[in-house]
């Protein structure tokens, strides 16, 4: 008797907010909650961008999870281990060395996080067909928001409201404990309803062949035609939002006197986590429509200004900072709505430009890490440089440094059709 498969729509929202979680707590809730440590803003920008560095790296380990246990196996796995040691992060808030612990957790929490993602995405691609894929994939995109709005909107809310009635600490220990009890009552669902997404016992290769197929993938990629060109191009598309990702939060709650705007966490869970996620979703499901009508070669330079140009809100803010609730979600609104708008240019260009071949799955994979260190490492950065400048100066080198996106934009060859994207049959070596 054959087991009844699970609708997508039982595993799909649940098991992409479960991926989205993790990675928007380290990447932005962290930041507030060391801020309210007295942590440094150097000191916090750099480590909440290294510790990102698992999501740049998780392609180099991806090809060994097929080895051993089902993708479910590893999606259940990875967010329980994610909930314990959120746990253990909440615990470690109230040590004498808490930093260096609490950093410590959170990149072992990456390094899960990331393997979360490289098996939920092989159940999502193992178990739907090709139309199946398509059908669910604004599923897929609206929960792993859903989780941004919950995280920086409504984690971030409750950490604020909690702290003036039991303090700072017991506040964001309350925070790491409800993100590890959400992620554990997630393994337990999934345990029951996520499909297995394929038979490790299919084909297990040896480390040897494991690591040549590796080594194959490596080579194809990097001998693309333009593949230089793309890589600089992905890289310097973002190269602004580097520095601006981590000094936000830290430039909204900083005082008046201090350059800030002297915003309560409430305000920045409701302005920036809630307001700006869903002007992040509103900016790309737009953008979508915007490109399907004209195709990504006309669209893409137009995109580019969209993502950068209102980086120069936050100048504005820092200007004149204003107190109106307002005119500041409105500006916060804007910069998210350009920010959706234009981050889809970049998706889809990794996906038409520089996936297509035989491994279309690791080369995006690839695309997607290099992404991500191109965001990291001006983050690390990020915090050293507005100590030095000050949140007003630091703003105006934000808008010099989106100068390199605008011309590699213009000038980034396409290889493929960009409104009819080649097969993916063939090794797609250039």
């Amino acid at each position: 008797m054959h087991k009844k498969i699970p609708s997508p729509l039982c595993w799909v929202p649940s098991v992409y907010f479960a991926m989205g979680l993790p990675f928007v707590v380290l990447n932005m809730v962290s930041v507030l909650m060391f801020r309210r440590m007295d942590i440094s803003d150097t000191q916090i920008a750099f480590w909440t961008s290294l510790i990102m560095l698992p999501w740049t790296l998780k392609p180099l380990w991806s090809p060994f999870l097929g080895m051993f246990r089902t993708k479910k196996f590893f999606v259940v796995l990875t967010q329980i281990i994610t909930g314990i040691v959120f746990g253990l992060v909440a615990l470690s808030l109230q040590l004498p060395s808490f930093f260096a612990v609490a950093v410590a957790l959170l990149f072992i929490i990456a390094f899960s996080g990331a393997t979360h993602d490289i098996a939920t995405d092989g159940v999502y691609m193992d178990e739907l067909s090709k139309t199946d894929q398509a059908k669910y994939i604004g599923w897929q995109g609206a929960f792993y928001n859903l989780a941004k709005v919950v995280a920086t909107g409504g984690l971030v809310y409750m950490a604020g409201f909690l702290m003036g009635r039991i303090g700072n600490v017991y506040a964001w220990m309350a925070v790491m404990a409800a993100c590890g009890s959400v992620m554990l009552l997630l393994s337990a669902y999934h345990s029951k309803m996520l499909p297995s997404g394929g038979k490790a016992a299919g084909r297990v290769d040896s480390f040897r062949d494991t690591l040549g197929n590796l080594w194959e993938v490596l080579r194809t990629f990097f001998t693309k035609k333009y593949i230089a060109w793309y890589i600089v191009f992905i890289i310097l598309y973002r190269f602004a939002e580097g520095f601006v990702m981590k000094i936000v939060p830290l430039f909204l709650n900083a005082p008046v006197e201090q350059q800030g705007l002297g915003l309560s966490e409430e305000q920045i869970g409701l302005y920036y986590g809630t307001f700006g996620a869903i002007a992040f979703v509103v900016g790309s499901l737009l953008s979508g429509y915007y490109i399907s009508s004209r195709g990504l070669k006309k669209t893409l330079f137009p995109l580019c200004c969209a993502f950068n140009i209102p980086f120069a809100v936050y100048l504005l803010l820092a200007i004149y900072q204003p107190s109106s609730g307002w005119l500041i979600s409105g500006a916060i609104v804007l910069e998210y709505f350009g920010y959706g708008f234009g981050f889809v240019g970049l998706t889809l260009f990794m996906m038409q430009q520089i996936a297509p071949g035989k491994y279309q799955m690791a080369h995006y994979a690839f695309a997607t890490g290099i992404m991500n260190l191109g965001v990291m490492l001006p983050g690390m950065m990020s915090g050293l440089v507005s100590t030095w400048l000050g949140y007003k100066y630091f703003f105006v080198f934000v808008l010099f440094a989106t100068i390199p996106a605008f011309l590699a934009t213009r000038f980034v060859p396409f290889t493929h059709n960009d409104i009819n994207p080649p097969s993916t049959e063939g090794d797609g070596v250039q």
